[in-house]
């Protein structure tokens, strides 16, 4: 065979891989081979896992990149880092830490079962045995907590009451209303009365006493050991400096320190934003005293939402007026729909503001961009349409709609869920395009936009300090208070978020200031032949890719 063939081969075992060891990642995808299964995370198989994926490695170090052309050479480089980041990923044992309220074992299953379905009888009679599978996979991770344990790898203590909130929550919500039970069955199947009975009754004997257990493990075995809120990061465990230069480097694709990292938060977050903030604020407040602008943002009432109705209401004109404006700034448009749906009430307490979730590849579930409506009158109208540009239009499902309909690419280029810096980059820099392309009506909405960068400049002080530099829970706490316009239960509930997800959030900042040096380089050097629509084609038409590899995809586009 060709190098390309070789390539495309490997890929494609590659893939199929990722699938077979993930089942409950190929279920999302509308993949059903694997229905009757759940994840394995067992140590054997964490070793064997391993040893499949230095093979691969192996593999592609042996293709030459000089018999590939562009587009191949670029799928090839994707394909090494990608498997030396997945090395990496477990040879760090990062399953031992994820008791966590976001990416939790428990977070994830709850959270991905109301996007699971099983369209065809022989898929729902697999889900029934799944969920002998999902209570195996929850003791599985109890075991891999006391691993974990046994080598000093503590917990912090919020993050374990916040996934003890997640679980009672789940535990006391009916029976009837179960997302694992209320299953999307196949559609007039005659069979399914007689199959959800079978479901509910699985579930009740079976998988809800394994999240019972599993929540027992947290209270009594986690919790007494848990790292308390002025120990809260990394730092604090043993090897938890060079775990989170790791990490650091999986997020943002990127050596960079947690000392410069924070240094460009600091500059940003009290320096650069506050300048910006002072001059709209004279518009519309009619004071550019930082404090009082904060103060009306945070305070006013008449700028918060009266009802949970308000705010499904205000992201869905946003989603609308964005939806009709992108024709003129790309060429690339997604087919799958993106939808407007609310976050569960069983998890709305602990998640954030809005999250997106991509649709399936096979076209059977749009796009769904969820508002978290818990507590609504705590929230503002200022940050809304930021919050909407970034999770779903211009934002993730533009980007991931996109890059799953790339079908001449391998699949783990079109549907992995890697490359942090690239994915969450990209949305927070379309926060900005936004008001390029007319989307903010008002210069509410513009302080809104501020809002959002200056929370996520914040991150970058606050998780490098977190984790790096001993900060507190309430040191990190007390800097965002006083540098992002953010009200205060949701800074809470972010600051516990970065507790629990090191790194993880560095990485919107690192993406977004890439994407803009490149867009400024490329204005820079085109001139009067810049083309906006052209640069977000070229960002966005090699799928998810690396920051490394964007900056090689721009750079070659600017040479052509």
């Amino acid at each position: 065979m060709t190098a390309v063939e070789d390539l495309r081969d490997l890929a494609e075992r590659y893939w199929e891989h990722r699938l077979e060891a993930s089942p409950l990642f190929a279920s999302f995808l509308g993949d059903h081979r694997y229905d009757d299964r759940a994840d394995d995370l067992s140590e054997e198989a964490e070793a064997a896992q391993r040893t499949t994926l230095e093979g691969f490695l192996a593999e592609a170090r042996s293709i030459s990149a000089d018999a590939l052309d562009e587009t191949n050479r670029t799928t090839h480089g994707l394909l090494i880092g990608e498997l030396e980041e997945s090395i990496v990923g477990l040879d760090l044992k990062l399953i031992e830490l994820m008791s966590d309220q976001m990416q939790g074992v428990h977070a994830d299953l709850l959270t991905m079962a109301g996007q699971l379905a099983a369209p065809e009888p022989e898929h729902a009679q697999m889900a029934v045995t799944r969920i002998g599978s999902l209570a195996a996979m929850l003791d599985q991770a109890v075991e891999r907590f006391r691993s974990g344990l046994a080598r000093g790898r503590t917990p912090a203590r919020i993050n374990v009451e916040r996934s003890l909130n997640q679980i009672d929550g789940y535990l006391a919500s009916p029976l009837a209303d179960d997302p694992f039970a209320s299953l999307a069955g196949p559609a007039g199947w005659d069979g399914e009365a007689a199959w959800r009975e079978v479901m509910t009754a699985a579930v009740e004997s079976t998988l809800r006493p394994a999240f019972a257990r599993y929540r027992s493990a947290l209270a009594d075995e986690l919790m007494p050991v848990a790292r308390s809120d002025d120990e809260a990061g990394l730092q604090w465990i043993p090897g938890g400096d060079d775990l989170y230069r790791a990490l650091i480097r999986i997020h943002t694709g990127l050596a960079l320190s947690p000392e410069e990292l924070h240094q460009v938060g600091m500059q940003e977050a009290t320096v650069s934003l506050p300048a910006e903030y002072r001059e709209i604020g004279a518009r519309y407040f009619g004071t550019d005293d930082l404090a009082e602008i904060f103060r009306h943002l945070l305070e006013d009432p008449d700028l918060r939402y009266r009802d949970g109705d308000e705010i499904l209401a205000h992201a869905r004109t946003c989603l609308d007026q964005a939806t009709a404006a992108i024709p003129e700034w790309f060429g690339i448009l997604p087919e799958a729909p993106c939808e407007l749906t609310p976050v569960p009430e069983y998890l709305a307490a602990d998640a954030p503001a809005a999250y997106y979730t991509p649709p399936a590849p096979d076209g059977s579930r749009p796009g769904e961009y969820h508002v978290n409506l818990h507590e609504p009158t705590t929230k503002g109208r200022a940050e809304t349409a930021s919050i909407a540009f970034h999770e779903a239009i211009p934002g993730h499902h533009l980007q991931l709609a996109i890059a799953s309909e790339r079908t001449e690419l391998p699949a783990f280029r079109r549907l992995s869920w890697g490359h942090t810096a690239f994915v969450e980059g990209w949305a927070l820099y379309t926060e900005r395009l936004a008001d390029e392309m007319g989307l903010y009506g008002t210069d509410l909405d513009r302080l809104g936009m501020l809002a959002s960068d200056s929370w996520r400049a914040c991150r970058l002080v606050v998780d490098t300090g977190l984790h790096a530099f001993g900060w507190s829970r309430q040191q990190a706490i007390d800097f965002m208070v006083a540098n992002a316009p953010v009200s205060y239960d949701e800074i809470v509930t972010e600051v516990d978020r970065y507790i629990g997800m090191p790194g993880q959030a560095l990485a919107y900042k690192v993406g977004q200031r890439e994407i803009l040096r490149l867009r400024t380089r490329a204005e820079e050097q085109l001139g009067d032949r810049f083309d906006v629509a052209a640069f977000h084609d070229v960002v966005l038409g090699g799928a998810t890719v690396s920051l490394p590899v964007l900056a090689a995809r721009v750079e070659a586009w600017l040479k052509a």
